[in-house]
């Protein structure tokens, strides 16, 4: 049964039941059910596209835009709201959007489209009284479900298609590895607009009957204060997030009980970080992997196996191997691009017929960018991503392991390394970090530090310090925006 069925099986069966909370309300199956027929008809009068652009905070009102357009047969363009104004412009233009379903508090963020689609205020529309019943539409498994936009390392927004069958196939394979009932209650604080928030904190929970607990903003605080209230199962987040988690005073071991999986992704999670989880909250973190492309999730490393740095083995019907710079297939423990294939592997890059034909080799695997190795039990380490890779003196050096090293130092909060050119070695490690509050700056003493670490060609030439590191809208750690400071003129 494909993903828009299977909600509407969810919602139907269990009109009654609480299916979400968000921050300003809770949502039963059957108001979702009611408020997603009303907004198809409205999508239906204004819209002549088959692509519709969504644009909202994480909440309920997602998931019932996303079913109202999959009603109608239509295919859903989730907007990232902090995109700047010509990467937003260039994405509905890309994506021939004429429609926005959003909310006012967010019109500030449309606005940065100089011209656009119209607008569908959720908060301007009367839901009450009975909506037309209307039979759904029927999608095929390779029907495009989303079209989800990632920025990439360099130049424009690229749209990643992905089919109702891809959606299925990752809920289901997230379902068998997990173990996830009825029973279970996820705590999501990713932004929808973001494959993990779409996928795995929205599909997957209306589409099996799991409750589901969203708030907005990520506030430390707050999330402990849900922990509490809605003793949820699992929680996903990225690794800034743990650290943040960690600077609330009044938490304790019981807050975090009720969880069976507590999720790190999107970026390296620091020892430091896992080792105070462990230790002070008794909680074991588990890193995952995925892209956008993968539909979401590709690896995870369950609480029973974890090994440390490692996000696990592939999920079921998931294909992975290692190929090394000529072709071949690497060996166990061997460095190389991690490749994948599977049925939740992408359908492709829109209107880029050459770099979808790029993105795959001649098995039909996916060239994932990342440098990784598989151990003799088919675990997975992430070591960096190829175009970040460094040559320095002839030396493959990756940005990740001098990051690790830094972000050990008890006064640093977060880092980042970027590769700069120089004469004599081809290239130089530079470095940018955010310290922790209160914590003084001290260039001299850090790379003292590195140096008990690494390789003396590894050592950062530079290390500047930034109030705040560059990131994107998960958290992640933006390198392609770190620059080297300008010498100040005499």
């Amino acid at each position: 049964m494909n993903t828009p069925w299977a909600i509407l099986r969810q919602l139907a069966c269990r009109p009654g039941r609480v299916v979400i909370v968000d921050d300003q309300r809770s949502w039963r199956g059957i108001e979702l059910l009611v408020g997603s027929l009303h907004l198809a008809a409205e999508i239906e009068r204004v819209s002549e596209s088959r692509h519709v652009g969504v644009m909202l905070p994480t909440s309920g009102l997602f998931p019932m835009s996303v079913l109202a357009a999959w009603m109608l047969g239509r295919t859903v363009v989730p907007l990232n709201y902090l995109l700047k104004g010509s990467d937003l412009q260039y994405v509905c233009d890309d994506s021939e959007i004429d429609s926005i379903i959003t909310v006012g508090p967010m019109i500030e963020f449309v606005g940065r489209a100089p011209r656009g689609p119209r607008l569908i205020r959720l908060d301007e529309m009367n839901f009450k009284g009975v909506p037309a019943l209307r039979w759904p539409a029927w999608p095929a498994r390779d029907d495009l479900a989303v079209l989800l936009y990632t920025s990439g390392t360099s130049g424009r927004p690229k749209g990643v298609m992905l089919s109702h069958g891809n959606l299925e196939a990752n809920i289901d394979q997230c379902c068998r590895w997990a173990h996830f009932d009825h029973t279970d209650v996820l705590l999501g604080v990713l932004p929808q607009f973001h494959v993990f928030g779409l996928t795995v904190l929205t599909l997957l929970p209306l589409s099996r009957g799991l409750k589901v607990v969203y708030t907005a903003r990520f506030m430390p605080r707050k999330i402990i204060q849900l922990l509490r209230r809605h003793r949820p199962t699992a929680f996903m987040g990225i690794a800034s997030m743990y650290g943040a988690l960690l600077t609330v005073k009044d938490q304790s071991s019981e807050d975090w009980a009720s969880l069976k999986y507590v999720v790190s992704g999107g970026e390296p999670l620091p020892d430091a970080v896992a080792q105070e989880f462990r230790q002070r909250l008794n909680v074991t973190l588990n890193e995952g992997f995925g892209m956008t492309e993968t539909s979401a999730v590709s690896h995870w490393c369950r609480p029973s196996e974890v090994r440390r740095h490692s996000v696990g083995r592939a999920l079921p019907h998931i294909e992975h191997r290692i190929v090394d710079a000529s072709g071949r297939v690497c060996g166990v423990n061997e460095d190389g691009e991690l490749r994948l294939r599977g049925p939740n592997i992408m359908q492709g890059y829109y209107k880029l017929p050459e770099e979808t034909a790029k993105a795959f080799d001649e098995e039909g695997y996916l060239r994932t960018g990342d440098m990784a190795r598989i151990d003799q039990d088919g675990f997975v380490y992430i070591t960096g991503r190829i175009k970040e890779m460094m040559i320095i003196g002839g030396e493959n050096v990756f940005p990740r392991e001098i990051e690790e090293v830094l972000n050990r130092h008890p006064d640093v909060a977060a880092s980042g390394v970027i590769g700069v050119r120089d004469e004599s070695r081809g290239e130089v490690p530079v470095a940018f970090v955010e310290m922790i509050d209160g914590a003084r700056f001290d260039e001299t003493a850090l790379r003292s530090h590195c140096r008990k670490y690494l390789a003396q060609y590894k050592v950062p030439r530079d290390i500047f310090m930034m109030e705040h590191l560059p990131r994107n809208p998960t958290g992640k750690i933006m390198r392609r925006e770190l620059r080297v400071p300008e010498p100040a003129t005499p």
